[in-house]
């Protein structure tokens, strides 16, 4: 069963992981939410809260074998590189939060956000904010974009991972039926689809206007992420195997971004 994963993630990783920039020419995003606030907002430092984030947050800088993954503090270069982000793709509705818990704001947010039909927001949003607001990221982490609110939180300290769920935001900027779209997540197999959108918009992006170690880092950090979700997907379908097929795809996610990071270096050596 661990194989049926790894020949998915090897045999799609180069064709749902490509460089494609988001076709976002004509954005539908909310008046209503561009306020005089700053887009982005950070946090105020708690030692002993982060310091338990950090513990929390093992699991995920094991999975990516990244130290800076759910690290609660987030260095000026991933702030620097989503505020590019957002400016280079006119996402001017977006909030930012790095490692921040603003649950008032966020609220605020969802009713206001009149980009989302009101059926989808007073239920599948209220039920994403509601979660935002017990579970807080300040403490369990996650890295996600809710397109309810229109919000980015961050609290890995990994410009890569910011870029991925700006990538996000971009992706719901340009679809019209964006209640309908974020519900079609909760479906088998469909993240494989939203994520390969918003990571290969990242590299498209970068390979435009990043350094070679910037796409290297994507590229080691992205391709196991994606494999996070390939693994869950085949893992829901033989439950039994769900934890084999989980790690398999990950250690393939990580061979696969090692193995481009390095093909690419070897190509700009050529030149």
């Amino acid at each position: 069963m661990v194989a049926v994963s790894i020949l998915v993630l090897t045999v799609g990783c180069r064709s749902p992981l490509r460089p494609c920039a988001i076709d976002a020419h004509q954005l539908i995003q909310c008046d209503q939410l561009v306020d005089h606030q700053p887009q982005i907002q950070r946090g105020q430092p708690r030692k002993i809260l982060d310091a338990a984030g950090w513990v929390v947050g093992i699991p995920s800088k094991l999975i990516l074998w990244d130290r800076r993954a759910e690290n609660h503090r987030l260095g000026p270069e991933t702030e620097e590189a989503i505020a590019r982000y957002l400016e280079s793709n006119g996402l001017t509705s977006v909030r930012v939060r790095l490692n921040q818990y603003a649950p008032r704001d966020d609220w605020r947010r969802l009713v206001a956000n009149k980009s989302v039909a009101a059926p989808w927001r007073y239920t599948l949003g209220t039920v994403n904010t509601l979660y935002e607001t017990i579970v807080p990221g300040r403490l369990f982490g996650g890295d996600h974009y809710n397109p309810f609110t229109n919000t980015i939180h961050l609290y890995s300290d990994i410009p890569a991972i910011a870029l991925h769920e700006g990538g996000h935001a971009k992706d719901f900027a340009r679809r019209k039926w964006k209640g309908t779209y974020a519900a079609s997540y909760l479906l088998p197999l469909v993240p494989l689809y939203h994520e390969s959108i918003a990571s290969a918009d990242v590299f498209a992006y970068l390979e435009a206007s990043g350094t070679v170690d910037q796409r290297r880092e994507a590229m080691r950090v992205l391709y196991p992420a994606y494999g996070t979700y390939v693994g869950s997907a085949v893992g829901t379908f033989v439950p039994r195997f769900s934890d084999p097929i989980y790690l398999g795809s990950v250690a393939v996610g990580h061979f696969w971004g090692r193995y481009e990071a390095r093909r690419l270096t070897e190509t700009i050596s050529e030149f």
